[in-house]
């Protein structure tokens, strides 16, 4: 495991659509590997219904994997968990989520939904510890003691998100899983979400997953990426690998998309467009490969050697 504060080994997640003969198998997630270190930030990318929110999902323990491994800070999470491991994942483990207004009860003030976390591991006995707790995180997102008595329908959009940041880091874990959480915000808003975040890891010392689908965020935000096609990492690298020496075609198209703020150069910029061709993996079959030192590609012999010429 060594530095490793997550490590994802082959994991995969189906569901089944329809019934009977019906019945189909959707690969939301199929046979993804990779680790973050501890104290990292890593990127996961990639366009809406590749599959990074169910890879989020199920990492925490939301979405029951179909099969694969997830071992966190040494500890294999996947599958039937104990009481233990339970409560391990529960305190060290946190997600914020997309949607600011969904992933909080309307029926809740935010000292209750702060505090919830804290009652359901059994941090403090005292109702009054808690809410010191609850005031010192609203504190540190930038509300203050007053907004603990409010309502979610109370808040603008950013100070939701703020609540569920909030909401994460009051039990202070080891990583967080940010799943697209400045996506729903106004541009002006996401920047100071995105400076809090950055604080937060710094401050303590915090591991993120932070799933994404605008890859500018992104490179300003992660130490590595994965870009994620159909359910799998199609390229995955250092923002600088990602950025500067895109080879997978799939990340050349994304990254063709990223405006840019001349329109002299928008009228005459050239967008690259993605046609996924499935390849004949009968005898040559593909695999993840690294072609540069921490750059690697999926697929196999004939794909890896078209990529990289």
């Amino acid at each position: 495991m060594g530095n490793n504060m997550l490590e994802v080994k082959n994991l995969s997640r189906h569901f089944t659509l329809g019934k009977g003969r019906n019945a189909k198998t959707l690969k939301a997630v199929d046979n993804l590997n990779f680790t973050i270190e501890k104290g990292e930030t890593f990127g996961l990318v990639g366009e809406s219904g590749c599959g990074k929110t169910t890879t989020g999902r199920t990492i925490i323990g939301l979405y029951e994997p179909t099969a694969g491994d997830v071992v966190f800070d040494g500890t294999t999470i996947s599958g039937k968990r104990s009481k233990e491991v339970r409560q391990m994942v529960t305190s060290g483990m946190q997600m914020i989520f997309q949607d600011p207004i969904s992933s909080l009860n309307p029926r809740m003030t935010v000292k209750d939904i702060i505090g919830d976390g804290m009652r359901i591991n059994k941090m403090y006995s005292d109702n009054d510890q808690i809410l010191q707790k609850v005031y010192e995180a609203l504190d540190i997102v930038g509300l203050t003691k007053e907004h603990a008595n409010r309502y979610p329908h109370e808040f603008s959009g950013g100070q939701r998100q703020r609540i569920g940041i909030a909401r994460a880091i009051v039990l202070k874990p080891k990583m967080i899983i940010a799943d697209e959480p400045v996506s729903a915000l106004d541009v002006s808003i996401q920047a100071q979400v995105l400076n809090l975040l950055n604080d937060l890891k710094a401050e303590m010392g915090l591991t993120i997953l932070f799933i994404a689908h605008n890859l500018s965020v992104v490179k300003y935000f992660s130490k590595r990426i994965g870009v994620m096609h159909q359910g799998k990492i199609v390229e995955m690298g250092t923002a600088e690998h990602i950025y500067n020496e895109p080879m997978h075609p799939y990340t050349k198209a994304l990254l063709s998309a990223i405006p840019f703020p001349d329109p002299n150069f928008e009228r005459t910029r050239q967008r690259i467009f993605y046609e996924h061709k499935q390849a004949d993996y009968t005898e040559d079959k593909p695999d993840f490969v690294e072609v540069t030192p921490g750059h690697f590609l999926y697929g196999n012999s004939q794909e890896i050697a078209e990529y990289t010429k």
